[in-house]
């Protein structure tokens, strides 16, 4: 990968750093929770990861500020983010190792993957799938509440583990399609 020293302060490449640094903080915030304001303060940070999230992309094109570097980053900055937010929630709701396992074998595969094609053929995918940006969304949004609401109750709990598990599924099998094209 090859990049320019500028590229390095280009704003959505900077939005991908405040990602990464918000994680530990995110962390430590949802695991010192006691009370709901706690949570709500975590909450906010993952929503302000969320959002920079999705603007960065939109930023990039905008400004022509499209580089090797922020596509790199970007997915690196989601894949440490979802990670560290599904298994934050595993330490309240165990029932969410379920799409935790199911994220760490799709993102393992998509690795596998992308490699595999690179050195074979000489492809790469290109970026994120609608589906894969989907599933992205509800998955944020569901841990978004997760952590929002730690009272929640139980089948709300059951139903939006759910949700998230069946999104990565799709997004799975989507990618294993657009794999095979490759």
């Amino acid at each position: 990968m090859r990049f320019e020293k500028k590229e390095l302060l280009y704003v959505p490449n900077i939005l991908s750093y405040i990602r990464i640094l918000l994680i530990p903080v995110f962390i430590y915030l949802y695991l010192r929770a006691e009370t709901t304001k706690d949570c709500l303060i975590a909450a906010i940070t993952l929503a302000i990861s969320a959002l920079s999230d999705m603007f960065d992309g939109k930023i990039a094109r905008k400004w022509n500020q499209i580089s090797e570097l922020g596509i790199a980053l970007d997915p690196i900055a989601d894949k440490l983010t979802h990670f560290a937010v599904a298994v934050c929630l595993c330490t309240r709701y165990m029932i969410f190792i379920i799409p935790v396992c199911i994220l760490f074998f799709k993102e393992i595969y998509m690795g596998v993957m992308n490699l595999y094609k690179m050195k074979t053929k000489n492809k790469k995918l290109g970026g994120a799938e609608m589906f894969g940006k989907v599933s992205t969304a509800i998955l944020f949004c569901a841990m978004i509440l997760l952590v929002l609401m730690p009272e929640m109750p139980e089948i709300l709990v059951y139903l939006l583990t759910a949700l998230c598990s069946v999104c990565l599924v799709v997004a799975w099998i989507g990618y294993f399609f657009v794999f095979r094209k490759l």
